[in-house]
């Protein structure tokens, strides 16, 4: 599964792996991919450092990067605090009533809450991108779109390739006109934050509004056939992220939440702004229920919603509280049946990727040549 770009980036396959991860993001690298960590998670630089450290240990030399979430616009002197300030208290009030519903109990005196979404914030994203730059990653993604001409600058300086997530062909062109190097299109069946477009559609769209900039086709694909079909409607490759939530190497440290997603088929997802404000797909719940409902408050705009449920999700996820237990996940969830290693998943894509190919070679009268 070679082509332009992924011999550019010198990796046996053009498979991409999106994870939150490091042991998963190294593993994906060394089985010829290229892994790619997520970083909004991270609050604090030294806890980037600790991992871009494990990984730079494990990676067996492979090429990597990172991706970060970065508005293309800065806010001035705007805090987290201030931030805080904004969100209204009839939606916490709201918070307070769907948890006691569910009887989810209050973390412990003293415990920090865990994850809060300021990786959305600017600030926390040029700091990750501070530690970033110090390590010898060679691309970063920006899942907002075009981050900031000084960041792109920056980057470029360093040799690193930028690349930028795109639901339409218009944000396509946005990205091309500011200097992006690899365009993700990024279909409605996506995990996490997605558009209206389904894969099909908008790939071949988005590889005509910017060519000959490479383009990686993403959401709904699991098989080594789909990346066949991605690479024929024109993409460099391919950008996977649900599909690793299973494996081994995956560290979800909730067995009810890996359960649910193995039981999960394609139809339970949805597209709900309950988790940051903006539409993310997600497994469907009682809790994306209750904010989706249009007798609720409705969700906030992002980063309140963010800000807003960073306990409640903490709360939830540390009693798995099976009702209200979800995560961002594509529709590909209907075929991440059993837990596997990274190895074992790249041996199917690749297995499967050659059978397609040598059907299509067949269908075209060219088997054996």
């Amino acid at each position: 599964m070679q082509t332009e770009l992924s011999k550019q980036l010198g990796v046996e396959h053009a498979v991409f792996g999106f994870t939150p991860f490091p042991a998963v993001a190294a593993a994906i690298s060394r089985a010829g991919g290229f892994g790619v960590l997520g970083a909004v998670r991270y609050t604090a630089p030294d806890e980037l450092e600790r991992d871009l450290d494990w990984i730079e240990a494990h990676v067996d030399g492979r090429p990597y990067g990172l991706d970060v979430v970065m508005p293309a616009r800065k806010v001035e002197g705007v805090t987290e605090d201030d931030v805080e300030a904004m969100i209204p208290e009839g939606h916490r009030r709201f918070v307070r009533e769907t948890l006691a519903k569910y009887g989810v109990p209050e973390l412990a005196e003293g415990e920090a809450s865990g994850w809060r979404i300021t990786g959305w914030m600017e600030q926390v994203a040029r700091r990750q991108l501070d530690v970033a730059l110090g390590y010898p990653i060679r691309l970063l993604a920006n899942a907002l779109g075009s981050p900031p001409a000084d960041v792109v600058a920056r980057a470029h300086e360093r040799g690193v390739l930028v690349a930028a997530l795109a639901g339409s062909a218009r944000h396509a062109r946005k990205h091309r006109e500011a200097g992006i190097d690899v365009v993700v299109a990024q279909g409605y069946e996506a995990g996490g934050h997605t558009g209206e477009i389904a894969s099909m559609v908008l790939t071949p769209e988005v590889v005509d509004a910017v060519a000959p900039l490479p383009v990686l086709a993403a959401g709904g694909i699991g098989s080594g056939r789909q990346i066949a079909a991605a690479l024929a409607l024109g993409a460099q490759g391919v950008w996977l992220g649900s599909l690793w939530l299973t494996t081994t190497e995956a560290d979800l440290h909730s067995p009810a939440l890996t359960r649910k997603l193995l039981d999960a088929g394609s139809g339970d997802t949805v597209r709900s702004r309950a988790l940051t404000g903006k539409p993310a797909r997600q497994l469907r719940t009682d809790w994306t229920d209750a904010w989706d409902d249009p007798h609720g408050p409705g969700t906030l705009p992002m980063p309140l919603q963010g800000l807003l449920v960073a306990e409640a999700v903490s709360r939830i996820q540390k009693y798995e509280i099976d009702p209200l237990l979800g995560t961002p996940v594509g529709q590909i969830v209907g075929r991440m049946n059993d837990v596997r290693s990274v190895r074992a998943v790249f041996d199917d894509l690749t297995r499967g990727f050659e059978q397609a190919v040598d059907r299509v070679n067949r269908i075209a009268g060219r088997s054996g040549q």
